[in-house]
This record gives C-alpha cells, sequence and structure tokens, in this order.
C-alpha cells in the first residue's frame, strides 16, 4: 500500500551533515513502486545546487512484514527500514537504522499534514530517544517531479 508519490514532510536525525545544514533543506518527494510483490524501488527527487536529482534505491523485504532491507555497496552501509505507521491515503512514518543510528522520517500523499499526524510523528520520535532539537520540517514548495538523464544516481543516499 505504500505505492505512488509521497512528500517527505519531517524527518528526526542525529546526522551532523543535516545539522549543519539544516537551513538548505529541500523540497523532497518520493516515487514508490512495489516489484515482484515485495520489494521496494524508491526514487527520491531532489535539488541539489539547484539542479533536479533522482537518487533510485532498491529495498527487499526482510524478516517480517513492513521490514526491507537496503543492500549497500559494502556490508556496513546497509540500511534496514521499517514502517512505523501508515494511513497509505495520508501519511507514513518510517524507521532507518544504519549501523547504530536510527532516523524517523514522516512522508504525506500531499505535501501538508494535519496536526495530529505531526503530533503522532512527535511522540514516535521521542520514543526512540531523539528531540526537538535534531526534528527537521522540509519546504512544501520547490518540488522536483523528475531529473534528466545526467541527473540520476542509483544507490545509496
Amino acid at each position: 500500500q505504500l505505492s505512488g508519490k509521497w512528500f517527505l514532510v519531517g524527518m528526526a536525525s542525529r546526522c551532523s551533515y543535516l545539522a549543519e545544514h539544516s537551513h538548505q533543506l529541500e523540497a523532497t518527494t518520493v516515487m514508490v513502486t512495489i516489484l515482484d510483490g515485495q520489494s521496494l524501488a524508491i526514487s527520491t527527487f531532489r535539488k541539489l545546487d539547484r539542479m533536479c536529482w533522482e537518487i533510485r534505491q532498491h529495498y527487499l523485504p526482510a524478516q517480517a512484514p513492513g521490514r526491507f532491507r537496503l543492500k549497500g555497496r559494502r556490508k556496513s552501509s546497509k540500511v534496514d527500514m521499517v514502517v512505523g505507521e501508515a494511513d497509505p491515503s495520508s501519511f507514513v512514518i518510517l524507521y532507518y537504522q544504519k549501523g547504530r543510528s536510527i532516523s524517523v522520517k514522516l512522508y504525506g500523499r500531499t505535501r501538508l499534514v494535519s496536526d495530529a499526524i505531526v503530533d503522532k510523528f512527535e511522540q514516535r520520535v521521542k520514543a526512540v530517544g531523539l528531540s526537538e532539537d535534531v526534528t527537521y520540517y522540509f519546504p512544501t514548495y520547490g518540488f522536483c517531479d523528475s531529473a534528466d538523464e545526467f541527473h540520476i544516481l542509483d544507490g545509496e543516499l
């Protein structure tokens, strides 16, 4: 039920790059396609240096329903993704774990989500030990829907 277009609304992470560049956050959309009924092909569209880029990733199903794994080129670069909570018609909260670090992302079917959904997201963020000072909200304008053939990256984000 995750297939289709999603807008990145918010993210909580202790990522130092995110903290240092939070003033440069770009509107981000993702297109999710379900392959072979179980794995996910995810295309992320965002601007980098005022150019639209597409980052393609392939998540394989993991042991349990709602769990996926992005296989990186190196063993240390694998990322686990877990669907925390979802209403496929309006929002999804995803957990990402790489090594010992965890991040939480909120995606909406529309650019803006209700305060009730934002509250759910913030509760989930606190539950994993992250706080408001590492929670970022993304712009609601300036989205990319496509990238030309020279601005496509396959692999890790």
